[in-house]
Parts: structure tokens; sequence; C-alpha cells
């Protein structure tokens, strides 16, 4: 073999050197961002579920109320129709006097609970309202008035004439496939 032909078999042995080297080099590159990209998603997903336990622990007392009071799943109806017994119920235990009820539309815009109301109309002394208030508004029970509008009695003094909207928060019975 002439020197010309040595010179040029090494000159094509180091350029394929380099070439190859680029394309090692490029890969390893590729290789490193890939396993650094999934070392920080690593990171930061432990990050969360360190924050996810430690927020668990805040919410853990909430969370066995729930458990421990959560209502039975049902229809609207049942519990529409339960709550508004109730608060006729209720009514006539303390005196005062149940003018009218409106069930209204219920709210199934909840993912997990759907929102029974009813609307009644009533008349009392405002100690009796309190006290019915307080006997409706039961957050073991999932059941509040959120909407409470009192007004003087124009015949009696001594009466009060009362609007409320009654809510009663439950699970709705899970579809059958």
């Amino acid at each position: 073999m002439s020197v010309r032909e040595k010179k040029l078999l090494a000159l094509l042995l180091i350029a394929g050197f380099l070439i190859l080297n680029f394309f090692l080099y490029s890969i390893y590159v590729e290789k490193k961002n890939l396993y650094s990209n999934d070392l920080v998603s690593a990171n930061s997903q432990l990050q969360q579920a360190f924050t996810f336990r430690e927020s668990s622990a805040e919410f853990a007392e909430q969370m066995t109320w729930l458990a421990e009071k959560e209502p039975k799943p049902a229809t609207y109806q049942e519990t529409q129709n339960a709550l508004q017994l109730f608060a006729e119920s209720q009514a006539k235990n303390l005196g005062l006097t149940v003018k009218s009820q409106e069930p209204l539309v219920t709210d199934e815009t909840g993912t997990y609970y759907h929102r029974a109301q009813v609307k009644i109309n009533l008349s009392g002394r405002e100690q009796a309202l309190y006290q019915w208030f307080d006997a409706i508004n039961d957050p073991d029970a999932f059941r509040t008035t959120f909407q409470i509008r009192m007004s003087p009695n124009t015949k009696d003094d001594t009466l009060i004439d009362c609007s409320a909207t009654l809510s009663q928060w439950f699970p709705p019975i899970p579809p059958t496939p």
C-alpha cells in the first residue's frame, strides 16, 4: 500500500470515527434529557404525594365524620318528600302554622351529592321560628336552610311570617349497568 493510500485510509477512519462519535453523542444527549425529564417528573410526583399525605392528616377528622354521617343513596323524590314531612312535623310540634309548601327543582350538578329543595311559607312566634331553624339546620343529616325571608305578620304583631328554602344533600342511587 502506498503512502497516499495509507493517508487516505487514515483520513477515512478518522472521519468515520468522528461521525460515529457525533451520532453516539447525540443519542447520549437525547437519553440524558429523557432521563432528566423523568427524574424531574418523578420528583414533582413525590412532592405532590408528600403534600397529599400532609393534607390528608389535616382532613382526617373531616373524612372520618363524613364516613360516619354520610346518608344512604336515595332518589330525589324520597329525599324531597322526607325533607318536606320533617319540616312540616317540626313546624307543627313547635306551634307554627304552615301556609304553603312548594317542592323545587333538584340540583343535580354535584359530582357526589345532589340537593333536594323545598320552599316553605309559615307563620308563628319568633322563638318558635328560631327553634324550628335549629331543628332544620342539621349538618349531621346534611340538611340546611339557605334562604330565609322574615317579615312581621300584617294581622298580628306577635307573629312573624317566614319564607324559607330548605335543602337536603343526598348521594344519588348509582345507575345500574
